[in-house]
């Protein structure tokens, strides 16, 4: 059984656009964020719930509400004889204020 290590406790201090790397655009995303005001972006490993609230509401000048994750593995990829891995990656799902919103275009 390998222990499990929490990677989110560290000295390192992340600046907000380091924190934040991209949004997540999908036909999905674009019915969250219309209907019930949740966007979602793919955000560094290291950062945890709190410190990607603090890059949204700076980056985005927002209210925050509620901030979700999720560690979501790399997929197999294959090519011929070759077979490799996509990254791992963390997304997170923030929710807003009512009276706040982000524009995408």
């Amino acid at each position: 059984m390998t222990k499990q290590v929490d990677r989110t406790k560290t000295n390192l201090k992340l600046e907000p656009y380091q924190i934040v790397l991209r949004p997540i655009v999908t036909e999905k995303g674009f019915h969250k964020a219309e209907k019930i005001n949740i966007y979602s972006f793919e955000v560094n490993p290291l950062a945890n719930k709190q410190m990607i609230k603090e890059a949204v509401e700076y980056l985005f000048d927002v209210k925050v509400v509620e901030v979700n994750v999720q560690n979501r593995k790399g997929k197999t990829r294959r090519n011929r004889q070759k077979e490799g891995r996509l990254k791992h990656w963390k997304k997170a799902m923030v929710k807003l204020h009512p009276d706040s919103r982000i524009n995408y275009f």
